[in-house]
């Protein structure tokens, strides 16, 4: 079974695989261990980090001050930090893209 988040702390961190250039902006499952983002921006200037956490805020319900790009600011593997209160929203969002499952025990299950 595929893992794309893990608990540390306070805060929960997500393996991201960003697909930039893309028609729309959207979740697109969860693969190989990485949740997977299809992002309209252009891979340039930071654009496309930007809009992936403009729509992880949005998609989420948190102010963007509250997501940290821990890293992979040049790549398209990208770990992303948020609070572990948004811990509900996370798993509702993983369920539309991949079926039941749970953060809890240091891992999405």
């Amino acid at each position: 079974m595929n893992h794309c988040c893990r608990i540390v702390g306070n805060k929960i961190h997500i393996a991201i695989k960003a697909i930039p250039g893309a028609s729309k902006t959207e979740f697109a499952g969860v693969k190989e261990g990485c949740l997977r983002v299809r992002i309209a921006a252009a891979p340039e200037d930071g654009k496309a980090n930007a809009a992936l956490i403009a729509f992880f805020a949005k998609a989420i319900g948190c102010p963007r001050r509250e997501l940290t790009l821990l890293c992979g600011e040049k790549s398209r593997n990208k770990i992303l930090a948020l609070p572990l209160v948004y811990r509900e929203q996370l798993e509702s969002i993983l369920r539309s893209c991949m079926g039941d499952i749970a953060v809890g025990g240091g891992t999405v299950v």
